[in-house]
């Protein structure tokens, strides 16, 4: 709904006039009645509002989009939950956004640390450059698209930029606007778990 730099309305600037004259309140009731035109209203008052806010507290504009999102999809799905004799809607948005800001540090927090911890799991049973070795090789199968599909987007994202992109660690964590520690994790985490797919399906490289 908006852009990387928070100008969450441009998509909207055709505003209808009728709903524009509506209150924050009423356009609730009517999307309530599944009233697109109404959430485009309310996204178009709030939008910059809900993203700047994520942004602030995730700290990274992708995540903070997806937030945004999430904010206003849970609008749509529950308009009853706002009560206007409680506050503005403005005010209601904005203490979701802020809750779902810290669960999703949270979330990245806690995924971070079992990639972390299942790398050195890894570390400790083989070696890092075998692991990747390996998995280098095998990518070339033909089954490397399925043993793709069973890793995270994030890691298949990474993998695909590195091996089919050419990009080096720093070029994959400037394009995925990560740190590029993060880069390295997600890519040796995948091609380990590549790896494994692969062999168990019997595609191992036999050493």
């Amino acid at each position: 709904m908006s852009d990387p730099d928070g100008h969450a309305a441009s998509e909207y600037e055709q505003m209808d006039p009728e709903l524009a004259a509506q209150s924050d309140a009423a356009l609730v009731v009517a999307v309530g009645r599944y009233d697109e035109g109404a959430l485009r209203e309310l996204y178009r008052r709030h939008g910059d509002a809900v993203y700047g806010l994520a942004n602030r507290v995730i700290c990274d504009r992708h995540i903070a989009e997806e937030v945004l999102q999430d904010t206003f999809v849970r609008l749509w799905n529950s308009p009853e939950k706002f009560d206007s004799e409680r506050g503005t809607l403005r005010t209601y948005l904005l203490r979701m956004t802020h809750g779902r800001s810290v669960d999703r540090i949270r979330s990245e927090q806690a995924r971070r640390n079992r990639e972390e911890r299942h790398e050195v799991d890894l570390a400790t049973t083989r070696p890092s450059a075998d692991i990747e070795r390996e998995a280098w090789e095998m990518i070339r199968s033909s089954n490397i698209r399925d043993a793709l599909e069973e890793l995270s987007t994030s890691e298949r994202d990474a993998i695909v930029l590195a091996y089919f992109g050419g990009r080096t660690y720093r070029e994959v964590a400037e394009q995925l606007s990560i740190p590029e520690g993060t880069a390295k994790s997600r890519i040796r985490l995948g091609l380990a778990k590549l790896a494994s797919h692969l062999e168990a399906a019997g595609l191992g490289v036999q050493t």
